[in-house]
C-alpha cells in the first residue's frame, strides 16, 4: 500500500489541496494525511475560504475540481439516498457532465487503432465536430459505407488509466477511513466505494452499453411505440460505440412537439407506460430516461438512446417491490415493513419500534390522499431516506428505479401536468397482484421452495462434518447472554441427568440379564457365597433407581 502511495503522490496531494481548499481539513488531519504527505503551510491557511456554503455545496466543488472521476462518482452517488443524506444529494445532482472535447486528431487515432483502418475508409464521411461531449467521451456523427448514418461515441484517451488510478486512492481512502472513522465503518465505506467503482468501470466498457441497448431492443420488439437504434458490432469495441443516428425530437423541446402537432399528454402517457414497463413487466429498465435521452419520432414513437447507466430488477427484488406497492395502495405498515425487510439487508443494531415509527409517519402522510395524487418517486425516495436512517442495505438496482421514477414524473408534469403517474401505475400493481396469485407462479414458487428445503437436507450431513471439524479444532465461537446461558446449563443439566438414568439401567440391565441367564442354564438359583445375588442384583437396581430418579425431579432438572 505505501508503494502504491508513493506512486500516486503526486494525485494525493491534488486530492488533499482541493479537501482543504474547500474546508474539509478535518477530514485531512483524521485521515492522517501528514503522515506521508508534506503539506505547505499555505495550504493549512486556505482551510476556511469556503465559510458560508453548505457541506453539500462545498462536496460538489471538491468533486467538479477534481475531475472525471470524481464526478462520475458524484452522479452515481446522488442515486442512492439510501447511503447518502438528503442535503447531499441535493447538491450532487448539479453535477455537471460538461467538459471541452479532446482534439479530432486523438478522436482519429483512437478510431482508428481500434476500428483497424482509415478513417476515410470505415466511413464515408466523420464530422470533425462533435455533437456532444462529457467527462468519459464525446458523440460524432459519421456515416457509414452503406449509407447509413450513425451515432459514435469515442472514450476520451488515457481516460480509462486515470480513472483507475483515482479508484484506487479511493478504495485506500476508503480503508484509511474504516480504521480511524467510528463512522466509515458504520456506514462501511470501502463496500460503497467498490460498488460506486464498479457501476463507473461498466461505464467504461462501450461493449457493456451495447449489449444493454440490444437487450433492451429485444424487449420492445413486438412494440410499434417504442424504438430502439440497433447497434453496428463491426464497428463497436470498448472504447468506440457506433449505434444508429436518430433524428427527432427530444421530449424537453415542448414547443417544437407543439409546433409539430403532437398531443403532449398522449406522450406522457406513452412514457410512463413505457418506463413502467421496464421496471414492472420487463425487470429491466432505462436508468437515466430525462429528457435528452428519449426523442419523439415521426407519429409518436419514442426512441431511447444512452444505454449507459441500466437497472435489472432480479426476480426476489421484482416479489418484493410489488408487495411494496401492494402495501402502499392498503396502507398497511405491516405489508411495508415486511418488503423493507425483504428488499434490503437490516442491521442487527436496526431498532425495530423506531423503524415501525418512522413507517407508520409515512403511511400518515400518504393517509386519505387521492390515490392518482400520490408521487411513486416520491414515495419510494421516502422509503430509501428511513432505510438511511436506520443503516438499512437497499440493492443498488432499486434505488436507481426510485431515481429513474422522480425523473420520469418531471418529464410527466412538463408534459401534462394534469396527469398522475400513480393513475398509470395503478394497473401494473394490480397485475403484478394478479401473478403472484396465479396457481402456476404459487406452484412454481412452493416447488422451488420444497427444492430448497431437499437441498438444504441433501448438505445435512456435510454441514455436520463441517461442524465437528470446527469444534475438533476448538474454533467453535458461541455468543449468549446471561439468560440464554442458564437456560442452556439447565438444558443441559436435564441431558446428562437422562443419560446418567440411561447408562445406570442399562448397566444394572446388562449385569443382571447375564446373571438371570447363568441361573437358568443351571437350573437353580444364583449364589455368591450362599447369596441369592439375583434376588439382591434386582433389589439394589430398584433402590438406585428410585434414588436417582428422587434426586433429580427434585432439583427440578428432569
Amino acid at each position: 500500500m505505501i508503494g502504491k502511495r508513493m506512486r500516486h503522490i503526486g494525485r494525493y496531494h491534488e486530492i488533499t489541496a482541493a479537501l482543504l481548499r474547500h474546508g474539509f481539513g478535518m477530514i485531512v488531519d483524521e485521515l492522517g494525511f501528514s503522515s506521508f504527505l508534506s503539506l505547505p503551510p499555505r495550504w493549512r491557511v486556505e482551510q476556511g475560504k469556503k465559510e458560508g456554503k453548505t457541506v453539500g455545496e462545498r462536496l460538489r466543488l471538491v468533486l467538479e475540481e477534481l475531475g472525471p472521476t470524481f464526478v462520475k462518482l458524484g452522479q452515481i452517488a446522488s442515486t442512492r439516498p439510501d447511503l447518502i443524506p438528503d442535503h447531499i444529494i441535493y447538491e450532487l445532482e448539479k453535477l455537471q457532465d460538461q467538459v471541452p472535447p479532446f482534439s479530432f486528431s486523438d478522436v482519429r487515432r483512437i478510431v482508428e487503432t481500434e476500428l483497424g483502418g482509415p478513417l476515410e475508409v470505415l466511413f464515408r464521411s466523420f464530422a470533425d465536430t462533435p455533437l456532444a461531449a462529457a467527462s468519459l467521451g464525446q458523440v460524432h456523427h459519421a456515416v457509414l459505407p452503406s449509407g447509413q448514418a450513425v451515432a459514435v461515441k469515442v472514450q476520451r484517451p488515457h481516460i480509462s488509466a486515470r480513472i483507475e488510478t483515482d479508484l484506487e486512492i479511493l478504495q485506500d481512502l476508503a480503508v484509511m477511513a474504516e480504521r480511524r472513522l467510528d463512522w466509515a465503518a458504520s456506514y462501511r465505506l470501502s463496500e460503497i466505494v467498490d460498488e460506486l467503482a464498479k457501476s463507473l468501470r461498466q461505464e467504461l466498457d462501450y461493449t457493456i452499453e451495447a449489449r444493454h441497448a440490444a437487450a433492451f431492443a429485444e424487449q420492445f420488439a413486438g412494440d410499434s411505440l417504442v424504438y430502439v437504434p440497433g447497434v453496428f458490432w463491426d464497428y463497436t469495441t470498448k472504447t468506440v460505440l457506433t449505434m444508429e443516428y436518430v433524428e427527432g425530437i427530444k421530449l424537453g423541446e415542448i414547443e417544437r412537439l407543439k409546433e409539430e402537432g403532437y398531443s403532449l399528454k398522449a406522450l406522457a402517457e406513452r412514457l410512463t407506460k413505457t418506463v413502467l414497463k421496464q421496471m414492472f413487466e420487463h425487470g429491466f429498465f432505462h436508468g437515466d430516461p430525462h429528457p435528452g435521452n428519449v426523442f419523439v419520432l415521426s407519429d409518436g414513437v419514442l426512441a431511447f438512446i444512452d444505454f449507459g447507466l441500466m437497472g435489472r430488477l432480479r426476480p426476489n427484488v421484482r416479489h418484493h417491490l410489488s408487495s411494496l406497492i401492494i402495501a402502499l395502495m392498503r396502507q398497511s405498515t405491516d405489508g411495508v415493513l415486511a418488503a423493507i425487510y425483504g428488499l434490503g439487508l437490516v442491521p442487527d443494531e436496526a431498532d425495530e419500534e423506531k423503524l415501525r415509527d418512522d413507517i407508520d409517519d409515512l403511511r400518515e402522510k400518504y393517509y386519505r390522499v387521492p390515490f392518482g395524487e400520490i408521487s411513486l418517486g416520491e414515495a419510494v425516495g421516502d422509503l430509501l431516506t428511513v432505510a438511511f436512517r436506520h443503516g438499512i442495505r437497499i440493492p443498488s438496482d432499486l434505488t436507481l428505479l426510485g431515481k429513474a421514477l422522480l425523473t420520469v414524473e418531471g418529464v410527466v408534469e412538463m408534459l401534462d401536468p394534469q396527469l398522475r403517474i400513480m393513475d398509470v401505475a395503478e394497473p401494473f400493481g394490480r397485475k403484478l397482484l394478479k401473478d403472484r396469485l396465479r396457481p402456476d407462479r404459487v406452484a412454481e414458487t412452493a416447488w422451488r421452495r420444497v427444492a430448497d428445503y431437499g437441498e438444504m437436507l441433501l448438505r445435512l450431513p456435510d454441514s455436520v462434518k463441517e461442524l465437528a471439524k470446527i469444534m475438533r479444532r476448538g474454533k467453535l465461537q458461541l455468543e449468549m447472554t446471561a439468560s440464554d446461558l442458564e437456560a442452556f446449563l439447565h438444558k443441559l443439566d436435564q441431558i446428562s441427568n437422562r443419560l446418567s438414568i440411561s447408562i445406570v439401567l442399562l448397566s444394572w440391565s446388562i449385569v443382571m440379564a447375564g446373571m438371570m441367564i447363568a441361573s437358568s442354564f443351571g437350573r437353580q438359583s444364583m449364589l455368591l457365597w450362599k447369596i441369592p445375588a439375583v434376588e439382591i442384583g434386582l433389589g439394589v437396581s430398584a433402590f438406585l433407581f428410585g434414588w436417582l430418579l428422587y434426586s433429580i425431579f427434585r432439583s427440578g432438572k428432569f
